[in-house]
């Protein structure tokens, strides 16, 4: 088994996990009712609608 031959630094442990931290958009997809940006599986806040019904009346 593989044996590190020196300590590893800080900086590169750090270097290694930060590799993958990036920030994501969010996926969008259109609402079905009124056409806005919703996220998947998530109520529209424009018209109250999910998978095709009214579940929030809105004003």
């Amino acid at each position: 088994m593989g044996v590190p031959k020196r300590k590893s630094s800080k900086q590169r442990g750090r270097q290694r996990r930060a590799a993958n931290m990036k920030l994501e958009v969010p996926a969008l997809v259109n609402c079905p009712q009124c056409h806005a940006l919703v996220m998947p599986h998530h109520l529209c806040p424009e018209c109250g609608y999910y998978k095709d019904r009214e579940v929030v009346a809105t004003k």
